[in-house]
């Protein structure tokens, strides 16, 4: 007697905190969807980083990582529409961060006479604007970990924002921008690449949990009708 190997495409049941749960094809296809904004975002960055410490000031690269930028932030938009958190109220915010971090990119783009990147690198004061885009990256750096307990994720989460914060207050001198820079963009190539390879449940997390915390925004108004 031979026993059925079962697809990864079919339903798979759990226990979760609040009861059993299915785990179906089309949460699994969330999941791929998320890790792929994570990689394009992560390569994205990546590559803009390498044309900074490497030829940052010739015309050509710097018009190229403004480009890089944007398909960075499309790219983890994405992510952040398909992540599971959850808290509705913290994606909502991660959610609000990267629009208003968007919305502050674009007004740099069109009133500046410079590239973007440009203009960022020459004025510390952008990064009050496009700041809240990796303030939302931070975010998803924080939950990943939060629930994984990754390295890569654990050293980028206090790093962004010292970067961050030493570019707007001029506290870092280039020289160390470009080391935290460096690292950052190395850590985050790794997180995507062991995000690639992690089973999707982990992702998914425990959907007795999501719908627990629905049913329980759902009971004041159940009781009010």
């Amino acid at each position: 007697m031979t026993a059925k190997i079962k697809s990864p495409a079919e339903p798979a049941v759990y226990e979760g905190q609040f009861g059993p749960f299915t785990i179906d094809a089309s949460d699994r296809q969330e999941v791929i969807q998320y890790r792929a904004g994570l990689a394009i975002a992560a390569s994205s960055f990546a590559l803009g980083t390498a044309g900074i410490l490497w030829r940052g000031d010739v015309d050509w690269v710097v018009q190229g990582i403004s480009a890089l930028y944007t398909v960075f932030w499309l790219a983890l938009g994405y992510s952040l529409l398909k992540i599971h958190i959850y808290l509705r109220p913290l994606h909502r915010l991660l959610q609000a961060f990267w629009l208003i971090g968007g919305v502050a990119s674009l007004a740099i783009a069109h009133f500046s006479p410079e590239p973007f990147a440009q203009t960022v690198f020459d004025y510390p004061a952008t990064i009050w604007g496009i700041g809240f885009t990796f303030a939302a990256l931070t975010g998803i750096y924080f939950k990943e970990a939060f629930c994984f307990n990754r390295i890569e994720t654990k050293v980028m989460t206090p790093l962004v924002p010292l970067l961050l914060l030493g570019h707007l207050f001029q506290f870092l001198s280039p020289e160390w921008e470009a080391l935290l820079l460096a690292i950052w963009a190395a850590n985050f190539v790794l997180f995507a690449l062991r995000k690639s390879v992690q089973p999707c449940p982990d992702d998914i997390g425990d959907k007795s949990v999501f719908a627990y915390l629905e049913q329980q925004r759902q009971q004041p108004t159940t009781s009010a009708s």
